[in-house]
């Protein structure tokens, strides 16, 4: 199957409410599932997803709602170029 990536910013309660933790865990759910979170300012998390379409479409629903410690206000989507180098799906 092929990749597809996308670079997602989310706004709201997103930071200091354990939203990157829950993002990893999450996103070793979905196999093959390839990217990071990170923290970009107060209040806004960014992550980039990479995989096949249904477990990105999969992780995209779970972060428009986000971990119950959050709150989420808004998301971006971008479409991104697939990026041969990522391995895995970690914490930045």
């Amino acid at each position: 199957m092929e990749e597809i990536a996308c670079k997602v910013r989310i706004s709201g309660r997103v930071t200091g409410v354990g939203f990157r933790y829950s993002a990893l865990n999450q996103a070793c759910k979905y196999q093959g599932l390839k990217g990071y979170v990170k923290n970009v300012q107060y209040g806004e998390v960014e992550v980039l997803l990479q995989g096949e379409r249904e477990m990105v479409d999969k992780m995209l629903s779970w972060l428009s709602r986000g971990p119950f410690t959050a709150r989420v206000d808004n998301v971006e989507i971008s479409k991104v170029p697939c990026d041969d180098s990522l391995r895995d799906f970690t914490i930045e």
